[in-house]
């Protein structure tokens, strides 16, 4: 079933790139609004995917607004978007 997700940390099309390749393997098509605030991604996702889900956008630094991060996670996510970025940035 097709669904919309705030996400934080994302700013560019560069971290849109990154979504859109780290998270194709599993949910198919991604689409990315970069028009929003926070930044949304709409996917096919199954009911037992949730916990996949989160996992790969805390991972490459994109967790979803709702999730209770700590200031070390928090920091830590950021950092890893900013590398998530760049990596968008050179694969486009």
């Amino acid at each position: 079933m097709k669904q919309t997700f705030e996400v934080l940390n994302v700013k560019c099309n560069g971290c849109a790139n990154t979504l859109k390749t780290k998270l194709a393997k599993q949910f198919g098509n991604v689409e990315v609004n970069l028009e929003s605030m926070p930044r949304q991604i709409t996917l096919d996702i199954e009911p037992g995917q949730m916990d996949e889900l989160r996992n790969v956008l805390k991972t490459i630094g994109y967790p979803l607004s709702d999730e209770d991060l700590s200031a070390v996670e928090n920091a830590t996510t950021k950092a890893k978007s900013f590398i998530s970025c760049a990596i968008g940035k050179m694969n486009t």
